[in-house]
């Protein structure tokens, strides 16, 4: 699964260290231009998203509770150039799968909710990991990033979860 939700240095800190992710990786989806670089993407003309791969064990960790905890990290609410914006909240994969159907089916429980989500969500033809330098890039110099957790988000999405089949 590819999530997006701003710049994807602290966002791979905090997915990576929930239980049952396996591996992160950051990079880019979503845009037109094969193979971009870092700059290509914030010069914000190649229409990709900065994303994190994230690899997970369903036995330990749900599609539902891994995108609950993408949820609640970032503000889905703002809209950071839908559809081309390099920080865009953005759900992908590489094909239409039950990641992208439980994702589907989390934002319509928080529009339910009240909440208008702009988070993109749909199949992407490739995901470019970006430069070494880029990979675990807070855990590599010692940074902790400011963790954002909506709680309210966490309540609203966990009846959603409770409710799923799972995939």
């Amino acid at each position: 699964m590819l999530l997006g939700s701003g710049c994807f240095w602290g966002r791979e800190y905090h997915l990576r260290q929930l239980p049952g992710v396996i591996a992160t990786r950051v990079g880019f989806a979503g845009g037109h231009l094969p193979d971009p670089i870092y700059k290509q993407v914030c010069a914000e003309d190649t229409g990709h998203a900065e994303v994190v791969a994230v690899l997970y064990d369903t036995r330990v960790i749900s599609t539902e509770t891994l995108l609950t905890e993408f949820f609640t990290l970032h503000n889905f609410e703002l809209n950071r150039g839908r559809g081309t914006g390099q920080y865009r909240s953005a759900v992908f994969s590489l094909a239409d799968d039950a990641q992208l159907a439980a994702a589907r089916q989390l934002i319509e429980t928080l529009k339910s909710a009240g909440y208008a989500p702009t988070t993109d969500v749909g199949v992407v033809a490739a995901f470019y990991p970006a430069d070494a330098r880029h990979q675990q890039y807070c855990t590599s110099r010692g940074l902790t990033p400011d963790r954002r957790d909506d709680r309210k988000i966490r309540e609203v999405l966990g009846g959603a979860t409770k409710r799923s089949t799972g995939c």
